[in-house]
């Protein structure tokens, strides 16, 4: 619902000159843009230094692909920014929705021009951070908060993945640069490294740009502002994810696994999203679902190989901006100036709405494929990619769905609301047209998809370009306005036939599908979605209680006993390589040392009076000190002694206190566990071995040597552990030292109230 009809102006909300200068960030970036793609040729590259230990620098690669996205990205944006000035006057939050957009913008510019796969991360999450803000901009509706968590946690767990595809991707190549991936990716073998990336690519592209099974999310975010919706859903956001399989496909291309999961995954969403519209009721969720079916035949089109599949994909973005946009704008203004989006209470606005019902019947017209839209050009070029490329039964039902449907939703989006006669629906009483800002930008917008299907060789260059980035050294067909007689006109009529049956058996159709829908609800992915949300805490609680059971000696059994079963596997992979060390005789401090700690263990095993216990446990205690000390560590074994006698001393004061009041002094558990004996000697034998195998090959002392070297004429002191601890270690040492002082600053006050106590207690008092 727009929220400009039940707020008041604010002092705190935007005047003109605010507006205008929140509206001349995108207005200018466009303009840069159109000034360097005239003066300079693409690709267009810089790079600076960022972290050159790992390799990771600020790199940023514009070619014909990263051109044709910002160029959506800024024109589409310039749109937004003046239409969100009408839609949301007066609101007081509005500068918050600018700033959010203005951020949100240089996170798409950053995500389709970085190069290198950290610094693309980094703006693809911040991408999915500012979407979250944008989705519940109206933080207090329970609706929007929702959508909005729904919204992150999907794209956000997918970022995760997205992530660690980009590590493995990277350290399986050598670099971060994706241009330099891209270019060596189609000679390297598919080994399992670059086959776990690419899966876990795939896995983060599909949640962002909702494919199936991820695609529950978007339809929810329609919660969002329109404006929101009209720029995140429609050119921007959503197409990240095909735009990075784009960007990967001339490296991966060639291998069947990328190859079938895009078609395959593409054609199932398409297919999917475009059967899912007919459940709708609320414009903005039809549109919703149609933007999931045009982003899954995107990624089944980058799936194909050919030139022709990729200049369909060029075209295809830019059309699919040009019409959604305007449509969501649309449905924008029809709830502004009604109150509802609900098609079933919606009818001849024609006359209360003009202007918008004449962006609806242009923008209608492109995305069903009419003739002189630019929307009739990317259908065009999509049936020769489908006839030229290697397309399974499948894929083309799926096609042959998305289009009728999509003529369908236009003509739910055109003709119903606007055209439908009174008898049926009455528009509300008070239904208005909005003013020039909420007007201008859909009917630009628009005209601009009209005049591209008129004239498609004013944009023939990008999109010739965008193709050759996705694939490079082809020869890319120029763009025609077909209307002569043949597959495209004739295929165009099958799809007006059937979408116009569509069109027409809405609602019966609309009611079996909310039927079907109401019997599978349970096993739709929101209700896995939702049942995960709730099995969370249900699960976190289940292992709690089963792994903090409050017992310390269980603690400490499943903590030995699951690294000693980790370090076990380790050894165990690598049983073909072991080399022992070779024996040399242990000087007699060193078997001493260790017959004290023998028999200290062996004595904690068998006794039962927590006295004896902790005497035979500082016997232990005392044995490593004896041992650090004939193998060349004195000053830990000094450590190790003060620390032994202190806490037997203490300890063992307390326990002859406890005895002296009554308190038992044996152990309730019995003397011998045999489980937690077999799991002492299996760690024993573990970490025995482990040393063993690390103390047989040859010492590396490049460590040795640097501290050794640079102590002096770096850090000008000779006592190399005081060095390492105060100058190399300095901030290690710092955390330290401030953890102990945060202690000290806790205990104060106890301290404190502990003195005042004894100050104010009287002579011979208790």
């Amino acid at each position: 619902m727009a929220q400009a009809h039940s707020l008041d102006a604010s002092a705190t909300s935007l005047g003109w000159p605010g507006r205008a200068a929140f509206i001349a960030v995108p207005v200018a970036a466009l303009c840069l843009l159109i000034w360097l793609l005239w003066r300079f040729e693409l690709p267009l590259q810089w790079a600076a230094a960022w972290v050159p230990a790992l390799g990771v620098e600020f790199s940023f690669y514009v070619d014909g692909l990263s051109a044709l996205m910002l160029l959506m990205i800024t024109g589409v944006g310039s749109a937004v920014f003046v239409y969100a000035g009408g839609y949301l006057a007066g609101h007081p939050q509005q500068h918050r929705l600018y700033i959010l957009l203005s951020l949100f913008m240089v996170a798409m510019i950053g995500c389709v021009t970085a190069d290198n796969l950290i610094v693309l991360f980094l703006f693809w999450e911040m991408t999915s951070l500012t979407s979250f803000m944008l989705v519940g901009f109206n933080h207090e509706q329970p609706d929007s908060r929702k959508s909005a968590q729904q919204a992150l946690l999907v794209t956000g767990t997918g970022g995760l993945v997205l992530l660690a595809g980009f590590i493995v991707l990277g350290q399986a190549m050598g670099s971060w640069s994706m241009s330099e991936i891209v270019l060596r990716l189609p000679e390297m073998e598919q080994t399992p490294q670059l086959t776990t990336a690419l899966v876990l690519i795939l896995v983060g592209a599909f949640t962002k740009s909702a494919q199936f099974p991820f695609h529950f999310w978007l339809p929810n975010a329609m919660s969002a502002p329109t404006p929101v919706s009209a720029y995140l859903h429609s050119a921007t956001m959503v197409k990240l994810g095909v735009f990075l399989l784009a960007r990967l496909d001339p490296g991966f291309g060639e291998w069947a696994l990328w190859e079938w999961a895009l078609k395959g995954a593409g054609s199932i969403t398409a297919a999917w999203g475009m059967a899912l519209a007919l459940r709708e009721r609320d414009l903005k969720r039809i549109l919703a679902w149609s933007t999931v079916a045009t982003l899954g035949t995107l990624v089944m089109l980058v799936g194909l190989r050919g030139e022709g599949a990729t200049v369909a994909v060029g075209a295809l973005l830019l059309a699919h901006a040009l019409y959604k946009a305007p449509l969501f704008f649309v449905a924008g203004n029809v709830d502004h100036g009604t109150g509802t989006r609900v098609i079933d209470k919606l009818g001849s606005l024609r006359h209360a709405m003009p202007w918008t019902a004449a962006v609806a019947l242009l923008a209608g017209a492109s995305m069903a494929g009419m003739p002189l839209s630019f929307g009739y050009i990317a259908k065009d070029l999509i049936l020769e990619a489908k006839a030229s490329g290697d397309v399974f039964a499948f894929a083309t039902a799926a096609y042959t769905v998305f289009g009728a449907i999509a003529v369908a939703v236009a003509g739910v989006a055109a003709i119903r609301i606007f055209w439908r006669p009174r008898s049926e629906n009455l528009p509300p009483p008070d239904a208005h047209e909005g003013g020039p800002s909420l007007v201008g930008p859909p009917l630009a917008l628009a005209l601009i998809g009209m005049a591209l299907g008129v004239f498609p060789f004013l944009i023939q260059g990008l999109i010739s370009d965008a193709s050759l980035a996705m694939t490079p050294d082809t020869q890319v067909a120029a763009l025609s306005l077909a209307l002569d007689l043949g597959p495209a006109l004739s295929s165009l009529a099958v799809t007006l036939a059937i979408g116009g049956l569509i069109y027409v058996f809405w609602d019966p159709l609309h009611r079996v599908f909310e039927r079907l829908s109401a019997l599978t609800g349970h096993f739709g992915m929101i209700s896995v979605y939702e049942r995960s949300l709730k099995g969370i805490p249900q699960l976190a609680a289940g292992a709690t209680r089963w792994i903090q059971g409050g017992s310390l000696p269980s603690y400490t059994l499943l903590t030995v006993s699951s690294l000693s079963l980790a370090l076990l596997m380790l050894l165990l992979a690598g049983w073909g390589q072991w080399v022992w060390p070779a024996w040399e005789a242990p000087s007699v401090g060193f078997v001493g040392a260790c017959l004290l700690i023998i028999a200290g263990a062996v004595l904690a095993c068998g006794v039962r009076n927590r006295l004896v216990l902790l005497l035979a446990t500082g016997l232990v205690g005392f044995g490593c000190g004896v041992l650090f000390l004939f193998t060349g560590a004195p000053d830990v074994a000094y450590t190790q002694f003060v620390v032994e006698t202190v806490f037997v001393i203490v300890v063992a004061s307390v326990l002859i206190r406890l005895k002296r009041q009554g308190r038992g002094s044996s152990l309730p558990e019995p003397a011998l566990r045999p489980l937690a004996l077999a799991v002492a000697l299996l760690a024993g034998a573990v970490l025995t071995a482990l040393l063993l195998l690390a103390t047989a090959g040859t010492f590396d002392t490049s460590l040795t040597d640097f501290f050794a070297a640079r102590s002096v004429p770096e850090a000008f002191g000779r006592n190399v552990v005081n060095v390492i601890l105060v100058d190399f270690r300095a901030l290690d040492t710092l955390g330290e030292i401030t953890v102990v002082m945060l202690s000290f600053l806790a205990a104060w006050p106890l301290l404190q109230a502990l003195r005042g106590r004894r100050t104010s207690t009287p002579k011979g008092g208790v």
